[in-house]
């Protein structure tokens, strides 16, 4: 059975359009459905073994990927080689960069030479805290399903014992070279994946990849003054790199949840504070609990307005890696008492038959020109 002759995704029995995830399952399931150790003299199930593995390493790879979904096998077929660049063709020094730009780079470094081994993909992982968590920090424990290289073959792909060889389709080279229109395109070789050579008896815990699925448990240290988008990076905690080559990294993005009482803005809290309209006109004092267990005591001056705002420096969330802490702001809301007893609404007439209008000049200004503008309308 050749590769060659039959769609890469027909091989691995999934949709043109699959996402990596359902593509990397496929492609285990059937790695170990035909491994060689698994059929011992079946030639069929070895060239079918060949088979998919070739596809997968196209189809894994973003970059081969969009190359063949464009191009089919001859985006890997070798041709042109010719000698010293006739009229239709281009060295690859030469339009590497333009491939570049196309691709965001991966084909690597010029003539000769074997593709560098990928590092390993970055990770994400969202955690929700509260805002109490943000304001103290913590230490907080995550559990990821990540690939992790192999243990029984050390991330090398083999048997142990087992060795490599040449690869034959781009001569131990890494690359392979193809016709495209009037360039000659050179690619890392879809055999090998760059590297060279082949295993020759794949690892039957990892299928020849040299890293396998399973769960980690990590420690998160939680800074103090994180926001919702702060991002904590844990250096080579990601997935595991192909062939023993190193690990991506895992990176945690913050969440903090709504608060029953503060409302945040960077390293100011926001909260809303009802007082009683006695309160509002005598004056006095309020408390209120802080995200660091203190009491906050807050003096309400005589005579204050709903909307006002009163801030207390230095009662508010902590500068995330520095010094200080930023501000408390209160914002005042005068409540109207809509439940009296009898003799509460009797001092009430009583004062209301004292007033003069004195004593609330904004009430009295805006009255006062309504009676002039009505004066005006009936002259």
């Amino acid at each position: 059975m050749s590769s060659t002759e039959i769609d890469y995704y027909e091989l691995l029995e999934v949709e043109r359009g699959a996402d990596d995830k359902t593509i990397k399952s496929s492609y285990r399931k059937l790695a170990m459905r035909f491994h060689p150790d698994k059929n011992p003299g079946d030639a069929e199930a070895e060239a079918r073994f060949k088979a998919i593995s070739q596809a997968y390493d196209c189809l894994k790879d973003p970059q081969k990927r969009a190359a063949y979904d464009r191009y089919g096998h001859a985006a890997f077929e070798q041709g042109g080689m010719g000698g010293g660049g006739g009229a239709g063709s281009a060295d690859f020094g030469d339009i590497g960069d333009i491939f570049e730009s196309i691709f965001g780079g991966g084909f690597g470094g010029g003539r000769g030479g074997r593709q560098q081994a990928r590092r390993g993909a970055d990770l994400r992982y969202d955690m929700e805290i509260t805002l109490d968590e943000a304001f103290h920090g913590k230490q907080a424990e995550i559990t990821i399903d990540v690939s992790q290289g192999c243990e029984p073959c050390s991330g090398s792909g083999s048997e142990p014992g087992a060795g490599k060889r040449r690869c034959n389709m781009c001569g131990g080279h890494g690359k392979v070279r193809s016709q495209q229109g009037l360039f000659v395109v050179e690619r890392s070789c879809p055999t090998c994946g760059g590297r060279g050579e082949v295993i020759e008896k794949p690892c039957r815990a990892c299928g020849g990849e040299g890293r396998v699925d399973r769960p980690e448990t990590l420690e998160v240290d939680v800074p103090p003054g994180v926001d919702t988008g702060t991002r904590i990076r844990l250096s080579g905690k990601g997935e595991a790199g192909p062939f023993g080559s190193p690990p991506g990294d895992l990176y945690i993005f913050i969440h903090v949840a709504r608060h029953a009482v503060f409302e945040r803005e960077a390293t100011t809290l926001f909260t809303r504070v009802p007082i009683t309209f006695t309160t509002a006109a005598l004056g006095g004092s309020i408390e209120i609990p802080g995200l660091d267990g203190e009491r906050l005591k807050v003096d309400i001056p005589a005579g204050i307005q709903s909307g006002k705002q009163l801030r207390r420096r230095g009662a508010g969330m902590p500068v995330l890696q520095g010094r200080g802490r930023g501000d408390l702001v209160l914002e005042v809301s005068v409540e109207t008492p809509t439940r009296l007893s009898a003799r509460q609404k009797e001092i009430l007439r009583e004062l209301q038959e004292t007033e003069t209008g004195d004593e609330c000049p904004e009430s009295k200004g805006f009255f006062d020109r309504i009676k002039d503008a009505w004066s005006d309308l009936t002259d």
